[in-house]
């Protein structure tokens, strides 16, 4: 499973947060915006995204979308284990 968060920090500043946090996924920088309007999770008036997960199948599907994705909720990370484990075919 690989795991990518998108951000519309610029790529210094968003490698460095990364670092000093220990973050164990993959940081990706889209400050032009383009991911996020193609995925719809950028708020439209500004340049700043929405937490959504979204989970992709081996065939490079999407599986599962969780919007929002509600990062303090217990519950999400089991909604999104079981997510990727059904993606995977488990």
């Amino acid at each position: 499973v690989t795991l990518l968060a998108i951000s519309t920090d610029e790529p210094a500043a968003l490698q460095s947060w990364a670092a000093e946090k220990k973050f164990p996924q993959t940081f990706v920088s889209d400050t032009g915006g383009a991911l996020g309007e193609r995925y719809d999770v950028k708020f439209p008036a500004v340049n700043f995204y929405k937490r959504v997960v979204f989970v992709i199948g081996p065939d490079g599907r999407v599986k599962h979308i969780m919007r929002p994705f509600r990062e303090l909720s217990a519950e999400a990370y089991t909604e999104l284990g079981d997510a990727v484990k059904k993606a995977r075919g488990k």
